[in-house]
């Protein structure tokens, strides 16, 4: 179900009262984050985002990575022939203790070691004895890892499509819609919307091409056994025939080295996630400004009581943008957290690895929930070329100051055109008339242009300098 049909669905809904339970009765673990919570799940996430990174997720790849990797030593006649589609069939279909898992990680420190118990046994004597054979834990838990994200890409690259399908389709609708252009949130020069649009096009186009490239780089496979050298698979070329079989079986690129302690790829596709959320921030804090009633240039899709105030009945926030620009700094957060993870001793790290466990779920359920924000707010934006126009013209001309500048600079030059100018537009300021009026008072404005040619130059939609042909150009990108 779509945000859009989720919010208005509730909306429909009349305010029932909260039964408050007893406080003797037994509870269940509660969240301790938003993206967790009960209450601001929907906001910053979706259920299909937290599906894949779950307990639940993360321990069945941990088996498909048992599993395959017994396939794969199969395959290359390391363990028994029948070895690996027999463990592959046992430890697919027996349940798992996820209680006794829970308690033995804590003591561990790592659930790996209890998983392989718990697998083993499921496997019987024969089977069971060639589970996680020359693997060590991080192989285990870089390849459930990689297999999530891997799965959460997928779903980043479908939204991302999604927004860019909505973007272009503004752009066109918008291509020539003038509009101020605000530097330093003053009046620069007139743009269009279809431009500004465009402008945010061009990120997503260039986030679907970063995309594309990173998959091979960074989805790697993971086995090197204790210190990644595959010792424990002999001197020959064991270790690597079942790495290369098991990045197959898994659907991974095969590195030429194991990574175990080289996380840039995992800090790649993390930095990447913080590039789409500033990416998203940036359209949010637009969305949000040009909402205010000052400007009211666009506002987010109308649901009843979609961003109401407590106490104010006229308020209608942008809350999907809030939202999204509080995505996009935790976003950047994590980003840090994963670049200190990528400074690890030796070849086995002796912590900064677990901060791959914090940001790299929460990076993909932020980016998720942020992409679908982006995906309704775009998607119903509500767009007042009124308003726009109207703003652009509120400034009596001085927003086109350069035009007029740059109109006369052929007569007097640059310099001097831009003192006359400057003049005008400080005494338009003052006097409260339009640059028009103040220039046509001046005899070295009217001895060199006509009243007409005066009154082109400071019209704001005269002044579109290339933003159509920009537009254009960014809608002929694949």
């Amino acid at each position: 179900m779509s945000l859009l049909a989720q919010i208005s669905r509730v909306a429909r809904q009349p305010l029932r009262a909260v039964r408050v339970p007893n406080a003797k009765a037994k509870r269940s673990i509660g969240s301790v984050s938003a993206i967790d919570s009960s209450i601001f799940r929907t906001l910053f996430g979706t259920e299909e985002i937290r599906k894949v990174f779950d307990d639940e997720a993360y321990i069945t790849r941990c088996i498909e990575a048992e599993a395959a990797l017994a396939r794969a030593q199969s395959k290359c006649a390391v363990i028994p022939s029948h070895i690996g589609t027999l463990v592959t069939e046992k430890v697919t279909s027996s349940p798992l203790d996820m209680e006794r898992l829970r308690r033995e990680t804590e003591i561990v420190g790592y659930p790996i070691l209890p998983l392989v118990r718990q697998l083993s046994a499921m496997c019987g004597a024969d089977a069971g004895k060639y589970v996680h054979w020359g693997a060590t834990t991080q192989d285990i838990m870089d390849l459930a890892s990689v297999l999530q994200m891997k799965q959460g890409l997928d779903i980043v690259e479908r939204l991302v499509g999604e927004i860019i399908s909505i973007l272009r389709g503004l752009s066109v609708r918008y291509r020539d819609t003038p509009m101020a252009g605000r530097t330093h949130l003053q009046h620069a020069l007139p743009v269009t919307f279809g431009y500004k649009c465009a402008v945010w096009l061009s990120g997503f186009q260039r986030h679907q091409q970063r995309l594309a490239q990173l998959k091979e780089r960074t989805l790697l496979v993971q086995f090197g056994g204790a210190a990644g050298s595959l010792a424990s698979l002999g001197a020959g070329d064991d270790g690597l025939r079942v790495r290369k079989a098991l990045a197959e079986e898994l659907g991974l690129t095969n590195p030429p080295i194991t990574w175990h302690v080289a996380r840039d790829g995992v800090a790649e596709i993390t930095n990447y996630l913080a590039l789409l959320g500033g990416s998203m921030g940036k359209l949010a804090l637009d969305i949000i400004i040009m909402s205010s009633n000052e400007l009211s240039e666009v506002s987010e899709p109308f649901v009843p009581h979609r961003g109401a105030s407590s106490t104010m009945p006229q308020k209608r926030n942008p809350i999907s943008s809030e939202v999204i620009l509080a995505a996009s700094k935790v976003l950047r957060s994590n980003a840090g957290l994963v670049l200190d993870g990528m400074v690890a001793d030796f070849e086995r790290a002796s912590g900064p690895w677990h901060l791959e466990w914090v940001a790299i779920p929460e990076s993909f359920v932020l980016a998720v929930g942020a992409l679908e924000q982006t995906r309704f707010a775009l998607g119903g934006l509500c767009v007042h070329k009124e308003a726009m126009l109207k703003n652009l013209h509120s400034t009596k001309g001085l927003i086109v100051a350069e035009a007029v500048m740059m109109g006369l600079a052929p007569e007097v030059g640059r310099q001097r055109a831009h003192d006359i100018v400057y003049e005008a537009c400080r005494e338009s300021i003052e006097n409260g008339g339009s640059l028009e009026k103040e220039l046509l008072k001046k005899t070295e404005v009217t001895e060199k242009m006509s009243a007409e040619r005066v009154r082109e130059l400071c019209d704001p939609v005269n002044y579109l300098g290339a933003s159509g042909r920009m537009v254009d150009d960014v809608l002929a990108v694949d």
